[in-house]
């Protein structure tokens, strides 16, 4: 993008939709998932929204405008996901399912694949799930080592069939339990780390779920453990080649990773409202309101300049990455990191700035909290796979500390 730091016409329009969306639809959302108990109960109540979100042309706002949607550069996606996480991170992450299962099909599907698996989602009705099937119950930071990813793809004749246990992917049972409408396996074959695309037909009948978690944050989510049972999918629907998976994988996290970033924005901007609103309305038994008090004013000041920083980071990140530019792998990374990190520490700081009161669960600060403490550890956890990726690209020969601002 040029660098210009204002919105542009579109840009305010496409804020104005996804605003006046959210909270038609998303903030009702939000109340009647925290007043239900079971998990997938709660995850069931999205649909109806889903359905009217993909009706009014927000699912195509995740899928780049060359294979026929209508995401144009990183900066409208972070817009329109920024509006609705303030309300419902839950239901933004399980309707982006998209933005990181057809990641790899863009970068290595042939015309024929790209054209076939993103078609269910340039639909103007119904509730299409894509799942990226990467995690395994016993763990995956460590998914390319000889045992690290124990799902395993048997070829039999032009099919291959699929077998192991997947876990932590939005969706990965589908609304119904029969899986999602796509969902790009990572898995072993023959060959090596491989991604192979199973479509709904392929999985209805295979899927077993055994287990939907019962989330403290992001409790919207259709989180599950589930065991893929003699799914049997064309050689067709191999991405690239037998063993190419690795990359691809490490790739197609790039664009969720960065977005995590504009998470963190939401729970932080969520948390600030509430917070500001705290602070210049309560006096808690003093004679002004606490915002007359220095220590208070500081909390809220540093925690503004927080936000929007990381807010900028990340739509430069999420901008790199759909333009696929350079610099995407490293600024992808950092909105991950610092993003996740940063909300954790602001969003704490203002329920201290709250105080006990924080601690109700009626009073809604703690729930963003919730929220804010999920994203170190989702798309990648900062520890096990971010941190040492970077490290890996700080260990490159000849990396230049300046690529990735352009100021080289």
């Amino acid at each position: 993008m040029a660098v210009s730091f204002l919105l542009t016409p579109e840009q305010e329009q496409l804020k104005a939709a996804a605003r006046g969306f959210a909270e038609e639809h998303l903030r009702d959302l939000a109340a009647a998932v925290r007043a239900e108990p079971d998990p997938l109960a709660r995850a069931v109540l999205a649909r109806p929204v889903f359905e009217k979100a993909v009706g009014q042309g927000f699912l195509k706002g995740l899928i780049p405008a060359p294979v026929g949607g209508a995401a144009s550069n990183g900066v409208d996606a972070a817009i329109f996901i920024e509006e609705w996480a303030v309300h419902s991170p839950d239901f933004t992450i399980s309707m982006a399912g998209p933005l990181i299962a057809l990641a790899p099909v863009y970068e290595a599907g042939t015309p024929e694949q790209v054209r076939r698996f993103v078609a269910p989602f340039l639909a103007d009705a119904g509730a299409p799930l894509a799942a990226m099937a990467y995690s395994e119950p016993e763990g995956s930071a460590n998914f390319d080592a000889p045992t690290g990813t124990r799902t395993t793809a048997t070829p039999d004749g032009d099919h291959y069939v699929i077998n192991g246990r997947k876990a932590w992917a939005s969706h990965l049972s589908g609304w119904d339990g029969d899986g999602p409408d796509l969902m790009t396996i990572v898995c072993r074959a023959p060959g090596g780390i491989s991604l192979i695309v199973a479509e709904r037909e392929h999985l209805a009948g295979h899927v077993e779920v055994e287990e939907h978690y019962d989330l403290p944050g992001l409790r919207g989510c259709l989180t599950s453990r589930v065991r893929l049972h003699d799914v049997r999918v064309p050689r067709a629907n191999l991405l690239g080649a037998e063993g190419q998976g690795v990359g691809l994988t490490r790739n197609a996290f790039l664009p969720s990773g960065a977005s995590i970033g504009i998470f963190a924005v939401a729970a932080m901007r969520g948390a600030f409202d509430v917070a500001l609103r705290f602070a210049t309305t309560e006096t808690r038994g003093g004679p002004v309101p606490i915002i007359q008090h220095q220590a208070v004013s500081d909390v809220l000041a540093d925690a503004k300049g927080r936000i929007e920083a990381v807010r900028l980071l990340t739509w430069r990140a999420l901008d790199a990455v759909m333009a696929q530019h350079p610099a995407a792998p490293e600024l992808a990374l950092h909105a991950k990191v610092l993003g996740s990190e940063t909300g954790v520490e602001v969003v704490n700081e203002l329920v201290k700035l709250v105080g006990v009161t924080a601690y109700d669960e009626r009073f809604p600060i703690v729930e963003y909290l919730h929220e804010a403490l999920a994203y170190p550890v989702i798309e990648g956890s900062n520890i096990g796979v971010r941190r040492r990726q970077l490290q890996d690209l700080f260990r490159t020969p000849g990396y230049d500390p300046l690529a990735a601002s352009g100021m080289t």
